[in-house]
Formats: C-alpha cells, structure tokens, sequence
C-alpha cells in the first residue's frame, strides 16, 4: 500500500515577519486541504512537528518527517482582513477534522460505525431474504412454464414424426363417402356426432359408441378417426360422441352430453344400417372415464325410476375402457406431477368434494342402494398397457377388482411394454396384426359366426408411418 502524503503544519509566532512565506505556505496547504485527508494531532511552542496519521493505516503508526517549510506565520494576523478571515475558516475546518478522527480513535467512532454496521447487516439480510423468496417463487413459475413449454415441444416432434399417417388418416377423414360428419344430436354447439359406415350394409350391423380422449380439455370426434376406420372396414359401424370440453364446460357437462349422444343412437341408429340391440360404448382414456361415469349415472336413474330416460343402459351390450383411470382420488396428485395441475383438475371435476361423485369405482363401493344399480350393468372389459405412464395400468385393475367384488361381469386386457399411445395410435399406423384392436373386434363379433370367418381372412392392415419414425415418436411421446 502507497505511504500516504503527508503535509507537515507548524504554527509560527505571532511576531514574525515572514509574511511571504506565510502566504506561499498558505497557498500550498489550500492546495492540500482538498487532495488529503490528513489531520492535526498536536502542536507545541518548541516548533516540534506535527505528527499526522492516515485513518487508511491498518495500525496507528507515527511517521518523522523534516518540515517542508519553516515556522511562518500562516496564521498571522497583521495580513489583510481577508487573508485573515480565509485563513480562520480554514484553521476551524482542519480542527473539525481533527475532533472527528479523535474521537474516532478514541473509540466513540468506533462504536457508531459498529452500530451502523449492525444495522446496515439486518437491512441487508432483510434484503437478501426478499430477494431469495422472489427468486424461489419465480423459478417455480418458471419451472411450470418450462414444462409446458417443453411438452409442447414434445407433442410438436411427436405429430411431426407421425405426419405421414396422420396426413393419411385426415384425407380420408375429409374425403370418404363412408363418414357422416358432424350429425347433430343435441341443441349445443360441440353435440355433434360423426359416423362411420362399412361399405356394404346387408343387414343390421354391431355399433360401437366412442368416446374420445383429451385430458377432458382437448377431446374432439376426430380422434376417433382411426379407429372408426378400422372397424367400419370390418362390418362395423362407429359413433365418435364430441362433447363440451374444459371450461367451455365441466364433468357434469361432459356427461350430460355423452348421454345424449348414446340416446341418439339408441334411437336412431337403425337409419343408419346400425342394430339397436348391439351397442357398445367405448372410451379411450379421459373418454373412458366420462363414458364410465355416464353409464353408472345412468343406471341410477333407471333403479331410482327417473321420469324422462330417454335410453337403458340393457341397450348396451358390453362397455369398453381404454387406457382410462376410475378412481379420481388416487390420481389427483399422479396427474399433477405429471402436469395437470390439482387446481386445474379440480376445476374441471367441479372441486374436491364431487372427486368421489365422478370417480365410478368409489360410487361402487360407496354410495348407497348401489347393488341394484350394479345389478343391470352391461359387461366390463378394459384394456390398457403395462408401460402407460398417462394413467397407470393399475386403474383398470383395480376397477375390475372392484367391479368382480360386487358381481359385475368384467374382464381385463394388458398389453405388455405398451404406452398410452401405443395401443390407440402407434399400433394401428404400423399396420399388420395389432393385438388390441383383434381382441376388440373378437369380442363384438363373439355371436356371429359370419362375421368371424370374414375376420379370420381379412388382410393386414398397410403401414402407414415408417418404424423408425414411429420408434422417434414413442421417444419424444409427452403422453
């Protein structure tokens, strides 16, 4: 560290005569009032020097020094009038400094910096504290808004590498004469329906009632369009239900108007080439469990005598869930972590208290006088696949355990090493033999011998996307 500047000051006898040099003193120390901070310590009559001290130092030290400059009368009096009065003001100015680095080393200086310091440092930690609860909070939002953003991503890449087959099934969508879209079957905007027929109807054929899936957000008719495809192409016909989604509408909404949908077919089909006592009603995923949930609430209006049933729940000859979850309190908190988040889930199921309204396999095991109501439900077959990370495969075991426990007639199939997608999507756009859909069409063609045969010669179906792309989507599949 640089050795301070030190001015050495002396305080001359009244007496002399060396006014000049007083004056040049005078204009050197002006000079250095304002550069130094340098304090006057002591003075005697001997014309001993002063010793001047750097509150910079670490150690208080004393420094000997020749004077710069003789004994002269710096503070006279017999100079001017204003000589004198600008040579007081700036003696008072030093003194004050001298008092306030005195008393610093005194130790009262000491004490209020120390004060300060205290002070200072809870301000700081208060700040600090502020500060670092801002951060927490904020990187929360930003780690919510990280994952939506990344599973947008995702589902971009995912449609991206399955974009031949869905190019495909849209141009089919849009173009055959086999579809009848958007038939309406109620007064609301989303109570439409869309209908896919075989080619040749030469008699009253099986009707499957498809509820699709969508996080009860994104559900549309459309989804389905694969799967209508398939069935209509071996004699069977299909109804993709679309309902009111959230917030445009809740639970209670999404049931009411799968309901309605079932009714219209229930009473309307046979226009159509359908048979009205061969009705399945199907779900996949969150479709799943609104179709579950219609067909319970249904058959307690029907036990209860309900005035105004405009269809029964005897017209239904089996129910199907695919990929679907039926206890709602065990899975509020695995679709949070997964992103859909408890107050979002919450609102869309009406709130905390309707969880056990909405969740069929409580209903079973809970709500009273549920035995006669249970009694008259179709058959239940659920399928699901082992690695389904959406909602686990778990759900539809234990719904069919459920079910099984109060006498109801249900059946389980797991597919091993499938996702969520796997079984609805990838599956059926490879082509070739897809397990799940052969069981389905098994099952709906279990009493017409017929139709079996036709089944048991059917072509493969054609691939539709390229296996390394469909591997690239299973990959990046935010589902």
């Amino acid at each position: 560290m640089p050795s301070p500047q030190i001015l050495p000051i002396t305080q001359p006898p009244s007496s002399s005569p060396l006014t000049s040099r007083a004056s040049d003193a005078n204009s050197i120390m002006e000079t250095s009032s304002t550069a130094l901070d340098i304090m006057l310590l002591k003075e005697d009559d001997e014309q001993r020097t002063g010793v001047l001290v750097s509150p910079l130092f670490e150690d208080d030290k004393t420094i000997a020094y020749k004077p710069l400059l003789p004994r002269t009368s710096s503070y006279a009096s017999s100079t001017s009038s204003s000589s004198s009065g600008s040579n007081t003001y700036k003696q008072k100015r030093r003194r004050v400094k001298s008092e306030n680095f005195l008393s610093y080393l005194s130790g009262d200086g000491r004490h209020q910096t120390i004060d300060r310091d205290i002070e200072n440092g809870n301000a700081d930690r208060a700040e600090k504290f502020l500060l670092t609860r801002f951060g927490l909070k904020l990187s929360k939002y930003i780690r919510v808004a990280f994952r939506w953003i990344a599973r947008f991503l995702a589902l971009g890449c995912y449609s991206l590498f399955l974009l031949p087959g869905f190019l495909q099934v849209g141009y089919y969508y849009f173009s055959s004469s086999q579809i009848r879209r958007s038939i309406p079957y109620g007064d609301k905007p989303r109570n439409k329906l869309d209908l896919y027929l075989p080619k040749h109807i030469d008699g009253p054929k099986p009707v499957v009632a498809f509820i699709t899936g969508g996080a009860w957000i994104i559900g549309y008719k459309a989804w389905g369009c694969l799967l209508g495809q398939q069935l209509s192409e071996r004699g069977i016909i299909v109804a993709c239900i679309d309902y009111r989604n959230f917030p445009q509408g809740t639970m209670s909404d999404m049931i009411y108007d799968a309901s309605q949908g079932i009714s219209f077919l229930c009473n309307n089909i046979r226009e159509f080439g359908g048979d009205p006592n061969r009705i399945y009603l199907m779900g996949q995923s969150a479709g799943a469990h609104i179709a579950a949930c219609t067909l319970l609430e249904q058959a307690m209006k029907e036990v209860r005598k309900v005035e105004s049933i405009s269809w029964s729940v005897s017209q239904i000859k089996a129910y199907f869930g695919l990929s679907g979850g039926y206890n709602l309190l065990n899975l509020v908190d695995y679709f949070h972590s997964r992103g859909l988040y408890r107050s979002l889930f919450l609102s869309i199921m009406e709130g905390e208290q309707s969880l056990k309204r909405f969740s069929p396999e409580l209903l079973i095991l809970e709500e009273p006088n549920m035995g006669a109501a249970v009694s008259i439900l179709p058959p239940i077959i659920l399928f699901h696949g082992t690695a389904d990370y959406s909602i686990p495969s778990d759900s539809s075991k234990t719904f069919a355990d459920t079910l099984q426990s109060v006498g109801v007639k249900a059946e389980t199939f797991f597919y091993e090493g499938k996702t969520h997608t796997d079984v609805f999507v990838q599956d059926p756009l490879r082509g070739g033999k897809d397990q799940m859909f052969e069981d389905l069409v098994a099952i709906i063609h279990a009493d017409d011998a017929e139709a079996l045969a036709k089944d048991a010669v059917a072509p493969p179906r054609r691939r539709l996307v390229p296996e390394f792309m469909l591997m690239l989507a299973r990959s990046v599949s935010p589902f």
